[in-house]
């Protein structure tokens, strides 16, 4: 998995699901050539390969024993981690066509590996239960429709939304958006403290931070929800509800397209990340101490090209300190990849909206992944989905 010996590395992480599913053993080599998978020799799996695209190498029981010898040294920051089941997969995503792809479902379904479709009805009836990995689609849960007012409030996408929003929303049982939004977002709370693990990216990831920030506080503008916010709505946000982010300062305005000082995209438009430099550099961790991290971060490049989106990357004076950054721009210090625990479960958070369009806009065609087999940003988001798979260390820092 190394830059110079993988020719679809996304598609390396489709046959390593595959094989899991096969009930082959799959140990995740952190930190050796880029993160490599070691698997059994057999000729389903070079068959498979073959027909993917996907570089694979023959060892003998020598070399692989030495690898591994060398990998287990304790002056060499490596671990081999055993994946043990492939992960249930569930992408929260209202049905019907979007105005906006998903990046995580295009690497999915290149990658071949399966998930399932929920959304609120699934989420409200406990159905995440059957799911080991979650993805929140590009969502807003506070009610306010993705703050789209400003410059799509007469766009018939924006209508047909907006009604189908509160048409589920009454037909659920709730008397606004917003209420059904939260009750949704508390739900997958409460399925992340329950032992699950959770992935977000763009608006998906301060929105549902601010609904549960928010509950009980209305902070929706009459056309959003028909009635006026709480007055001085501020100052009753509560941040111990939080997943992520504290101290933030919600954006009143209903025509500005941002909901809170989280987000780093208008700070950015003063010119403080020049597109030519706009990079993020992963973390380094301790693969023997900090696994979960490490597999996180696992690419065969350190430096990744920035991407923007409606939330774009994290203020990190906001970022709670029991929060993990995993990657960050070293320009302006904000975070782009974050994680963190909640009771039994995880969470992460990846600001942008696609790894390989730097300004993906509302109606733009999809990425062709076809063009991109190699790319470090897709990589973060499938090191999510392989990592529940891992027999868990407990974290020693």
């Amino acid at each position: 998995m190394d830059a110079e010996g993988q020719q679809n590395h996304l598609k390396a992480y489709g046959i390593t699901y595959w094989a899991l599913t096969k009930d082959y053993k799959v140990n995740w080599l952190l930190n050796y050539r880029g993160g490599s998978f070691l698997m059994p020799d057999s000729e389903e799996i070079r068959k498979e390969c073959k027909i993917r695209g996907v570089t694979f190498e023959i060892l003998s029981d020598g070399n692989t024993a030495s690898i591994l010898e060398d990998i287990s040294s304790p002056s060499q920051n490596m671990e081999a981690v055993v994946l043990e089941k492939a992960p249930k997969i569930a992408v929260y995503t209202p049905k019907g066509l979007q105005p906006w792809d998903d990046a995580v479902t295009m690497v999915l379904t290149y990658a071949e590996i399966p998930y399932t479709e929920v959304y609120d009805e699934e989420v409200l009836s406990d159905q995440l239960l059957l799911y080991e990995w979650l993805h929140l689609h590009h969502e807003d849960f506070t009610g306010q429709y993705g703050k789209f007012f400003g410059a799509y409030r007469n766009a018939p996408w924006y209508i047909e939304q907006k009604l189908e929003a509160e048409k589920l929303a009454n037909k659920l049982g709730y008397n606004k958006v917003s209420e059904e939004k939260l009750a949704v977002a508390k739900k997958i709370r409460d399925y992340v403290i329950g032992g699950g693990f959770m992935f977000a990216m763009c608006s998906a990831t301060d929105s549902f931070d601010i609904a549960l920030s928010a509950e009980g506080v209305d902070i929706c503008e009459p056309m959003f929800d028909g009635d006026t916010s709480t007055p001085n709505y501020q100052d009753k946000i509560d941040f111990n509800n939080s997943f992520a982010f504290k101290n933030f300062a919600l954006e009143k305005s209903p025509i500005v397209y941002e909901f809170s000082n989280i987000d780093t995209t208008n700070d950015r438009q003063n010119k403080t990340v020049p597109f030519e430099q706009d990079y993020f550099t992963l973390m380094d961790f301790s693969a023997k101490w900090d696994p979960i991290p490490t597999m996180l971060c696992q690419n065969h490049t350190q430096l990744v090209k920035g991407f923007m989106g409606q939330t774009t990357a994290f203020n990190g004076n906001l970022i709670k300190s029991s929060v993990l950054r995993l990657g960050e721009c070293k320009i302006n210090g904000e975070a782009r990849y974050i994680h963190g625990t909640i009771g039994k479960g995880m969470f992460t958070y990846y600001g942008g909206h696609d790894p390989e369009d730097y300004q993906h806009r509302v109606g733009d065609a999809p990425t062709v992944l076809d063009l991109h087999p190699n790319s470090p940003g897709y990589r973060l988001i499938l090191n999510n989905v392989l990592f529940p798979a891992a027999k868990k260390k407990k974290q020693k820092t």
